[in-house]
């Protein structure tokens, strides 16, 4: 076991020590005068005798040190090596702290969550070779069952993301610890298709006219680019083009935070039609000079939630239509987009889907002669074949 020493780099006093085989230097902000130097070397001196005795607790010490996850990783990992077959929550622990550097933050605190809640409570003491198909099979049962927030069940998209981390942790471990995993042919529950209610062309109109002034900009934008809530609220002045009319969506905000977008097709380059470029540019005497294109008073991002509750349900009951969450407004650009004509390979790339697979299973109901798939073209060609004289031949065709 290494000596803990007191260095000094910079004109300012480190300790330098090892634990659990690595070598850590933990910097401070003390300039190198012998008073600072006598107190850190009786820390060191502390810090040594706690690790000879197996109690130094690193996060006591230095709790904000990214040395912290480092030391946790370590032992999670040694626990599951010591132990020959790790149980659940010993390997989930290592599984997670490996996996964090692939995820965003708001990801990293729900996949906690969904630990700490459910996975840890029904699965952490089993070692990880003894958790059956039945076992994971049950478990979803049981969530089925459970009342969620409010009293309300859980919904399928909920319970699905729930058993992800099960099949993603059982999956790792059988390829290291060689056994098969359980968690074979466990199809998810299905999940209803999307609550896709977009406004008419008059509903907008009606919503535009009666918002709110310091809103209309914000909606305009809302209804006619199909930029998502994260992302018009962390939109950025710079990420806006008007020469070339352009929306560049590169971020978005999300727990306060801002981070990239949700996925390299959510990386775009949006069009803007004639109302969204009117719209920036009443917005550019709004809030120029700020960061952000739509702010509150002090320059910050708008919070979706206040806005949500404060503008959009009001405007929504005041003239009399269904509540529906304010998503709605991007598949409203979408079906509008559709409804025109517009080409689904360039709505795909304005609404940062890869391909336009999820426009015609998502949008085409509401859009009845979505690129003439509404069998009308048949219709001529019989039409062109047969004459007027169909009648008769509808009946064989159909026979």
């Amino acid at each position: 076991m290494g000596m803990a020493t007191v260095n000094e780099k910079n004109g300012k006093l480190f300790i330098d020590f090892r634990y659990k085989g690595i070598r850590c230097k933990e910097y401070t902000r003390l300039p190198d005068k012998p008073q600072y130097r006598k107190k850190l070397v009786e820390i060191a001196r502390r810090i040594e005798a706690e690790i000879t005795l197996g109690t130094f607790e690193y996060a006591r010490y230095f709790p904000n040190s990214n040395q912290v996850e480092k030391i946790k990783l370590s032992e999670s990992r040694s626990a599951c090596a010591r132990s020959g077959m790790p149980t659940f929550k010993e390997f989930a622990e290592v599984w997670f702290l490996e996996k964090q550097p692939e995820w965003r933050n708001s990801y990293i605190s729900n996949i906690r969550q969904t630990m700490d809640k459910y996975l840890l409570p029904a699965f952490g003491g089993k070692p990880l070779n003894t958790i059956t198909k039945a076992d994971i099979l049950a478990f979803r049962s049981d969530l089925v069952l459970q009342n969620g927030l409010k009293g309300r069940k859980l919904s399928p998209s909920r319970i699905n993301h729930i058993l992800t981390p099960v099949r993603q942790i059982l999956t790792e471990a059988s390829d290291r610890y060689n056994f098969q995993t359980p968690y074979r042919n466990i199809k998810p529950i299905k999940v209803p298709r999307s609550d896709v209610e977009p406004f008419t062309l008059e509903q907008v109109r009606l919503i535009l006219d009666h918002i709110r002034k310091d809103f209309k900009s914000y909606y305009t934008v809302r209804f006619f680019a199909g930029l998502r809530t994260a992302e018009i609220d962390g939109l950025p002045w710079d990420a806006v083009d008007l020469n070339r009319r352009q929306i560049l969506v590169r971020q978005a905000i999300v727990n306060r935070e801002i981070v990239p977008t949700k996925t390299d097709g959510s990386y775009r380059t949006v069009d803007m039609s004639e109302p969204v470029y009117q719209a920036m540019l009443k917005q550019q005497k709004a809030t120029r000079g700020q960061t952000y294109v739509f702010c509150n008073a002090a320059g910050q991002p708008l919070r979706h939630n206040d806005v949500t509750k404060k503008v959009w349900y009001p405007i929504l009951n005041l003239l009399g239509l269904a509540k529906r969450r304010p998503y709605q407004t991007r598949h409203t650009a979408a079906t509008l987009w559709l409804a025109a004509g517009e080409n689904p390979e360039w709505i795909a790339r304005q609404m940062g889907h890869s391909n336009t697979k999820m426009l015609f299973e998502v949008y085409s109901r509401y859009v009845p002669n979505l690129t003439r798939r509404d069998g009308s073209a048949f219709e001529q060609l019989l039409k062109a074949e047969f004459g007027s004289n169909s009648s008769t031949t509808d009946k064989e065709v159909q026979s």
